[in-house]
């Protein structure tokens, strides 16, 4: 499929990563003005971010079956189509649940647009290019965060929260295009199934723990309805694990958590992404609420953060390949649990320089462990597991990105509560900060297990040492 243009189709991916991030980190920079525009808590528009999050995580499992059904060009066409008509009924949202309603149907066609482009990069890269590759395709997807924290706050600042979203609509159309002219429309001969008890199931536990989750961040719990939902996502999780382990060809395949590399980027990975995106979450709401400063100037140093992921991108590869996986992933994981825990020493009064420097070493230590987690985790998958593995590991990583945004704001209501107070403080954002922080830090304990050799015929570490 990706034979006849494979670079096109790298880029047109990349390009798809680039909307869904800069969608993902815009809207942080615009939660105040937007919570107004509502008359709703900054903390509920929480709801909204979580929810576009968790329909990827929901629909990314059937978006492999979908690609086989109806071919890879008309899925990645038709969910950038759906993509793009639900930023604009973003834009156009005059309250909470409008926008919440509009955030599902946009998480409906990212989660059929990035893990089809992802599939068919996989396919058709040989195991020794798999870091250049990814590496390839995520560049421009960190443009997203590095433009949309500055871009987010000018806007917000200076026009209206709503154009964050109308910004969606020329990018869309460019990339429908590109679809129908580079994306073949290849399909299976042997279509299969759809695991329909699998998808329900699935879907049932992520939506129940969400909504729990979720519920436990506003104020006023319904604590019975809240434990409800969660203990109602224990059990479909269970039923969905049986299931999946009973059917021979289930809609989650876990077949692939046997290999010790995918089974530590699900595993510490999955622990290390809802740390990482509770950051977005919480520092803007920080600079604007605790520091007082606005939404222009708070992206402006959220900057930092995402400046530091682009900055380390080309010391990757030559890091991997002198120190190893295992080596990068538990030393450079605990500095980036760390530097996440820093964040609870900024205070208004703290000099600019430190907190850019701060933010900045933060997106170092990101950049690096996220690339050498995904890179890692594809690297001992046979051709034939590779499908599979890629539906589970987009579900894993979408539900913990969603339960990051929620973990931050579960976080700030948890301080509320200890606090005894109705507003928030700059304490209480020190306080998800340091929950943040050890929970990055834990996410590292997976790694330990590793070979010292892991993954080499990818990173090139056991030839650099021979040498």
């Amino acid at each position: 499929m990706g034979q006849r243009h494979p670079i096109a189709i790298a880029a047109l991916v990349a390009g798809a990563f680039y909307m869904e991030n800069l969608d993902g980190t815009i809207i942080a920079t615009a939660l105040p003005q937007m919570a107004r525009s509502f008359a709703s808590d900054p903390i509920h528009l929480s709801a909204g971010m979580s929810a576009y999050l968790l329909a990827l995580a929901v629909f990314v499992p059937i978006s492999g079956w979908v690609a086989d059904r109806f071919g890879a060009r008309t899925v990645f066409g038709t969910a950038i189509g759906v993509f793009t008509f639900a930023s604009a009924l973003c834009g156009l949202s005059q309250n909470l649940w409008q926008f919440t309603a509009a955030r599902v149907l946009q998480g409906i066609g990212g989660a059929m647009m990035v893990p089809v482009g992802r599939l068919v990069v996989l396919h058709n890269t040989e195991k020794k290019d798999l870091l250049r590759a990814i590496a390839y395709i995520t560049w421009p997807g960190l443009l997203g965060p590095v433009i949309g924290p500055p871009l987010g706050g000018f806007i917000t600042s200076y026009a209206s929260w709503r154009w964050i979203f109308f910004l969606n609509l020329p990018l869309g159309l460019v990339g429908m295009a590109l679809a129908a002219i580079f994306v073949p429309n290849d399909r299976p001969e042997e279509r299969p199934q759809l695991d329909v008890s699998g998808f329900v199931l699935s879907g049932s536990a992520c939506a129940a723990l969400m909504y729990g989750v979720d519920l436990i961040s506003h104020r006023d719990t319904p604590w019975l309805l809240a434990g409800a939902m969660l203990a109602a996502s224990a059990v479909f999780g269970a039923l969905t694990l049986r299931h999946s382990n009973r059917n021979p060809r289930p809609l989650l395949d876990l077949a692939a958590l046997k290999i010790p590399t995918f089974s530590v980027m699900i595993m510490g990975g999955s622990l290390f992404r809802m740390a990482i995106n509770a950051m977005p979450f919480l520092l803007p709401l920080m600079f604007q609420i605790g520091f007082g400063v606005n939404a222009f100037r708070s992206g402006l140093l959220v900057l930092a953060l995402f400046a530091g992921n682009v900055a380390m991108k080309p010391l990757t590869t030559p890091v991997l390949r002198r120190y190893g996986f295992r080596s990068v992933l538990v030393v450079n994981g605990v500095l980036a649990g760390f530097t996440m825990l820093a964040c609870a020493f900024l205070f208004p009064r703290t000099p600019i320089a430190i907190v850019v420097a701060t933010l900045f070493c933060g997106g170092l230590c990101r950049s690096m462990q996220f690339t050498a987690l995904n890179t890692i985790g594809f690297a001992d998958v046979p051709p034939a597991q590779m499908s599979g593995a890629n539906t589970f590991f987009s579900t894993v990583s979408q539900m913990s990105m969603a339960l990051g945004i929620a973990f931050g704001a579960v976080a700030l209501r948890l301080s509320l509560m200890i606090h005894r107070s109705a507003t928030l403080a700059v304490s209480d954002f020190h306080f998800a900060f340091v929950l943040v922080g050890i929970v990055g830090v834990a996410a590292v304990y997976d790694c330990f297990g590793l070979h010292h050799d892991a993954a080499a015929v990818v990173s090139g570490h056991r030839q650099a040492a021979a040498s």
